[in-house]
């Protein structure tokens, strides 16, 4: 294909990949395992996620793939998979953040009460990160943030952060995409502190036919939408990347050379093209703003997260 990228050998690694059932995280997770990574797929949808698996032992014989049940919208699932991972005492040398939700048709809240895009996008990340950091820090892991070109003109709404009194759905899905943004700078800057040994990057896949805009019935939407049908027309001819491109820039991320950096395609507006480092957009470089994300999140989070500050 063309600009593919070389993965390290990564045998002996345990990578966890969020969002693989489909789209850029199956593609992700199918190339660690190709890699010789040892993956786990935490899924919402049992029977997509051995879908999943299947199609990725078919591709690569001997690939050592399994599920975990998640669901990013509630935090309870996330603490469930965060205490049987403890539990399991493995350290994690890969943690790529994929999933995520785009633009229901109408405003829709988490389990936890949240705004479903913040919620589930960023909150259910911040948690699982968070919560797993201590095997994190034993890996030594790099942790691989899957932010979005939405991002790039996005705000933080800190008086309304949930979307309670004045709702924008594209501007709702902006912010959570610049909030993870914001937390994956953030993880960096508090490893390097702290010295726990974890290198905390952040990609984004430019523009790609994936699901996300696509029919999703248990998201209020029962059919593709117009975007999508564009985009896929668009990604036939070139204009934008494919599902396999789209995944680079994140596995690039995850498996380049040692530190942190932002990844992305390096074609005209970023919509596609071959992955390459590029410089943070303008709301991703502020810290301060990072700094206050990760005290609100953890205000928010922790009510219902016990003992997260006590991770690591």
């Amino acid at each position: 294909m063309a600009h593919d990228i070389t993965v390290p050998d990564l045998a002996g690694r345990l990578a966890l990949v969020t969002g693989a059932s489909d789209g850029i995280g199956l593609v992700l997770a199918r190339r660690l395992a190709a890699a010789g990574a040892e993956v786990v797929l935490p899924v919402r949808n049992v029977a997509k996620g051995e879908a999943a698996v299947a199609r990725i032992r078919g591709a690569v014989p001997g690939a050592r793939v399994t599920t975990r049940s998640l669901d990013l919208s509630s935090l309870d699932s996330v603490r469930s998979l965060v205490d049987t991972l403890l539990e399991e005492d493995r350290p994690i040398h890969l943690l790529v953040t994929n999933a995520g939700v785009m633009t229901p048709p109408r405003r829709q809240v988490t389990a936890d009460g949240f705004e479903l895009q913040f919620g589930t996008n960023h909150l259910g990340h911040f948690a699982l990160t968070l919560g797993l950091l201590p095997l994190l820090r034993a890996g030594r892991a790099r942790v691989t943030h899957q932010t979005s070109i939405a991002a790039r003109r996005a705000a933080i709404r800190w008086d309304d952060l949930n979307g309670e009194r004045d709702y924008d759905v594209d501007r709702a899905y902006g912010q959570s995409k610049l909030a993870v943004g914001l937390f994956a700078r953030e993880l960096d800057a508090r490893s390097a502190a702290a010295g726990w040994g974890v290198t905390s990057t952040l990609a984004h896949p430019g523009v790609s036919p994936t699901n996300l805009l696509a029919a999703q019935p248990g998201l209020g939407r029962p059919r593709d939408t117009g975007a999508v049908r564009l985009i896929r027309v668009l990604s036939r001819v070139g204009v934008v990347g494919t599902v396999e491109t789209a995944a680079l820039p994140a596995l690039l991320a995850a498996t380049d050379t040692p530190g942190g950096g932002f990844y992305g395609p390096r074609g005209l507006g970023e919509v596609g093209g071959a992955p390459a480092r590029r410089e943070l957009w303008e709301p991703l470089r502020n810290s301060a703003d990072a700094r206050r994300l990760w005290e609100v999140s953890e205000q928010l989070v922790g009510a219902r997260f016990p003992a997260l500050g006590e991770r690591g």
